[in-house]
């Protein structure tokens, strides 16, 4: 759902660019709580996997297709004020470099597909962990779904409010809520995919799970079951590099091969602006001639070429950040034996 230049006229714009911006300076400080030395690399590696994964399109109806927006598993792997820092660098790689997502319309994806996805995901999450304590997957599912469909309802309200064209709210409405409830389905398992394997392998990396609790069962001699209580979901051991490079390379592999598999045809957005009559609005692309424009399409670069690019670029630029913002005191100071190990 990458907005385009075009879409809103001045006056939205402006006002969304500032709400992304305070939205992330928010998220900025917030972050201190949530970052140290080892979740930093973490959140760098987040972003650059939600970049790989965006590149995927998959089919959701006859020619539409959707693909992750990843708001719900960004706040789920590395808190909600990390998660939004994420998605703000993947969506400003996206428009600088690839010409995907108006320059112009930054602040309104940033705030549609950061800020909106990131809070609602985050919200469902907390609620239905609440209520069924430990469910960490099937919360992650359930945040992932709703988090689709309401950022798609935000782009329509804004639409009709500062809208470069005019539209008939309520079926556009319909229209962007049908086909991203589709997409969402597709978004919910890919989180809950990702938020199960990461919990398999290291519980104590998923931000979400930090706090959790699991029934205590004894088994009797004679067979029965009681719960004695509770405990924690235990940290796994060993060491973060291996699980890092690990990630590194899935996340290549992602971008590097897989996304030469992705269905082309055009996402929910375009599908719908198209069948509406509001597609004509988009205006070009001020850096559309780049090299990378496109995923490469433009320059002849082959697309999984331009996805490695492209997944170095934010798997650096989240680092940097996630590192800048990082707290820095006794978790921290502790975390740094297990990096080197």
């Amino acid at each position: 759902m990458h907005v385009p230049d075009g879409f809103f006229n001045a006056v939205t714009s402006v006002s969304a660019g500032v709400v992304a911006a305070a939205g992330v300076a928010v998220c900025l400080r917030g972050a201190r709580r949530e970052l140290d030395d080892r979740t930093a690399p973490m959140a760098g590696l987040v972003a650059a996997f939600i970049f790989a994964v965006q590149m995927l399109n998959f089919p959701v109806a006859a020619g539409t297709s959707g693909h992750l927006m990843g708001g719900a598993l960004a706040a789920i792997l590395v808190g909600p004020y990390t998660g939004v820092l994420c998605m703000a660098v993947v969506l400003l790689v996206q428009g600088v470099f690839f010409a995907d997502g108006g320059l112009t319309a930054l602040g309104v994806n940033v705030t549609i597909m950061g800020l909106v996805t990131v809070l609602v995901g985050w919200g469902v999450f907390k609620l239905v962990t609440g209520l069924a304590r430990g469910k960490v997957v099937i919360a992650a599912f359930l945040g992932a779904l709703v988090s689709v469909p309401a950022a798609a309802l935000v782009f329509t309200l804004l639409f009709w409010i500062g809208g470069t064209a005019p539209i008939e709210v309520g079926a556009v409405a319909a229209a962007m809520g049908g086909v991203h409830v589709l997409i969402g389905i597709g978004e919910a398992v890919i989180t809950a995919l990702t938020v199960g394997a990461v919990l398999a392998v290291r519980p104590d990396l998923v931000y979400g799970a930090r706090g959790l609790a699991k029934p205590l069962v004894l088994r009797g001699a004679d067979g029965e079951t009681t719960v004695a209580g509770q405990q924690p979901v235990a940290p796994a051991r060993g060491g973060l590099k291996p699980f890092l490079l690990g990630g590194i390379g899935v996340t290549l592999v992602l971008a590097g091969v897989v996304s030469f598999f992705a269905s082309p045809d055009p996402d929910g957005l375009e599908a719908v602006a198209e069948n509406k009559g509001f597609s004509d609005q988009a205006a070009d692309h001020l850096f559309g001639s780049w090299a990378l424009a496109d995923y490469g399409d433009v320059g002849g670069i082959p697309v999984g070429v331009a996805g490695i690019i492209g997944v170095g670029l934010v798997l650096l630029i989240a680092g940097v950040v996630a590192y800048a913002a990082r707290g820095r005191g006794e978790s921290a100071d502790q975390s740094r034996d297990e990096i080197k190990a």
